[in-house]
């Protein structure tokens, strides 16, 4: 699994694009579990872009106890999904003039992978959970 591209997945299923650090360890628990196919897919992910740095391409931020996906970073994250069918790495200048945007199938026409329906649910859930609350206020 890798952990860079991990992150940039799971940061990217939350509404704001920003996790506490508890919920960040708890969906990468989750995905790192969920067998192969996880770590298959963000190996052929990160193969796109071999220098991938998270923090030193201002792609994810740190903020008051928890990362946010900045707007570079779902634009990279969309591009390597995107692109993931195409063979070779990638340079990182193209890397940054991509806007291109995801399909929600993988290249072989398959559906999203279950731990991604997963990640949604979950969020939806505690969306609800915390509408339910603020209104209950």
């Amino acid at each position: 699994m890798n952990f860079q591209v991990t992150v940039l997945k799971i940061l990217v299923s939350y509404p704001d694009g920003f996790a506490l650090m508890a919920n960040l360890k708890r969906d990468m628990a989750i995905l790192a579990t969920s067998g192969r196919d996880w770590a298959d897919r963000t190996k052929r992910l990160a193969a796109r872009v071999p220098d991938l740095d998270i923090f030193s391409d201002r792609l994810v931020e740190r903020i008051s106890g928890g990362w946010q996906i900045t707007a570079k970073g779902r634009e990279l994250l969309e591009f390597m999904e995107a692109r993931s069918a195409a063979p070779g790495p990638i340079q990182a200048s193209i890397v940054e003039e991509s806007t291109a945007a995801t399909t929600g199938v993988s290249p072989l026409g398959q559906p999203v992978d279950r731990a991604k329906r997963r990640l949604e649910r979950r969020e939806r859930r505690r969306g609800a959970r915390e509408r339910a609350r603020a209104s209950a206020s």
